[in-house]
C-alpha cells in the first residue's frame, strides 16, 4: 500500500511528502474533493468511510484529519497494529477503526449500506474473484450517491515500464495476456484497463465516472534528475496531475484510478 509521511496540507489534514506525491498525489487530491462534494451535498461535514485493504493507513489517517469517521479491514494484525498507532500518533484514533478482515467478506465485518465512500486501493488485483470483491463493495456504499474510490494496476504501465527496461519479451507477454502479465515471476496476479475496470463497476451496480492515471512518469524518471535539479520534483508533480486526466496517458499509466457512485 501507499504511505504518506504527515506532512500537512493547507487545511491542517495530512498531506502526502514530496516524493510520496508522485505516485499518491493525484488520488488524495481526488479523495480530498470527492469528500469535500459529498460532505456539501449531505449537510454533514463528519462522513463515515470505508477503507478496505487499507493497511496502517497511508489513505485512512489523512481523510481522519480531515474530520471523517474511517473504518479499516485488512486481513493482517500487524497492519491493524500499525494503523492504531499511526491514528494514534495523529491524534485522530478516535475516529479511525479497524476491523480484521477481508474484501469479499466485507459484509461480514462491515455495515451494510453504511457508507458514503469506501476505498479499494490495490486490491481489485489480488482478490480470487474481483466480481464477487466489487459486489461486497457496492454493498457497502450508502444508496443515494455514496462513491466508490477503485485504485488498481494498469495494463499500460506494466507494458511500458517492461519495454524501457529491455524487456521486450515481457513487454509483449503483458500486451497480449488477458490478465496483463508479463510472466510467471510478475508478482501482480493481473492488470486492467480503463475500459475493463469501467465495465467491472457497471457490472457490480455502480455508475462510472472520472478516470485518472497514476503514477504514469514517476516510477520511470530516474531518481537522480529529480533530487539534483531545483524544483524539478514539483514540476513533475505537476505534469503527473494534468497527464492524469487525459486518456492517451491513462492508457499508460502504472495505476488507474477510477470513481463509480451508487444510483
Amino acid at each position: 500500500m501507499p504511505s504518506n509521511p504527515p506532512a500537512r496540507d493547507a487545511g491542517g489534514a495530512a498531506a502526502p511528502g514530496p516524493h510520496t506525491a508522485l505516485r499518491t498525489g493525484v488520488v488524495w487530491e481526488v479523495l480530498r474533493r470527492t469528500l469535500g462534494e459529498r460532505a456539501a451535498g449531505t449537510g454533514r461535514p463528519a462522513l463515515d468511510v470505508l477503507d478496505t485493504g487499507g493497511g496502517s493507513g497511508s489513505f485512512a489517517v489523512p481523510v481522519a484529519r480531515l474530520g471523517h469517521r474511517v473504518t479499516v479491514v485488512d486481513p493482517s494484525p500487524d497492519a491493524l497494529f500499525a494503523l492504531a498507532r499511526r491514528a494514534a500518533e495523529e491524534g485522530v484514533a478516535d475516529r479511525v477503526h479497524g476491523v480484521q478482515g477481508d474484501t469479499q467478506g466485507l459484509l461480514e465485518v462491515a455495515e451494510p449500506g453504511g457508507y458514503d465512500m469506501v476505498f479499494c486501493h490495490g486490491v481489485l488485483e489480488y482478490v480470487d474473484d474481483p466480481r464477487a470483491g466489487l459486489a461486497a463493495v457496492a454493498g457497502a456504499l450508502r444508496p443515494g450517491g455514496g462513491t466508490l474510490s477503485l485504485l488498481a494496476a494498469g495494463v499500460g504501465g506494466a507494458v511500458l515500464s517492461r519495454a524501457l527496461a529491455g524487456r521486450f519479451t515481457e513487454a509483449r507477454r503483458a500486451l497480449g495476456d488477458p490478465d496483463g502479465r508479463w510472466g510467471e515471476a510478475d508478482p501482480v496476479p493481473r492488470r486492467y484497463t480503463p475500459a475493463e475496470l469501467s465495465a467491472l463497476v457497471t457490472e457490480a451496480g455502480l455508475e462510472p465516472g472520472a478516470v485518472h492515471g497514476v503514477r504514469i512518469f514517476a516510477d520511470l524518471v530516474p531518481g537522480v534528475l529529480v533530487d539534483t535539479e531545483p524544483d524539478a520534483l514539483r514540476a513533475l508533480a505537476a505534469l503527473e496531475a494534468e497527464a492524469a486526466e487525459l486518456p492517451a496517458f491513462q492508457a499508460v499509466a502504472g495505476q488507474l484510478h477510477l470513481l463509480a457512485r451508487l444510483p
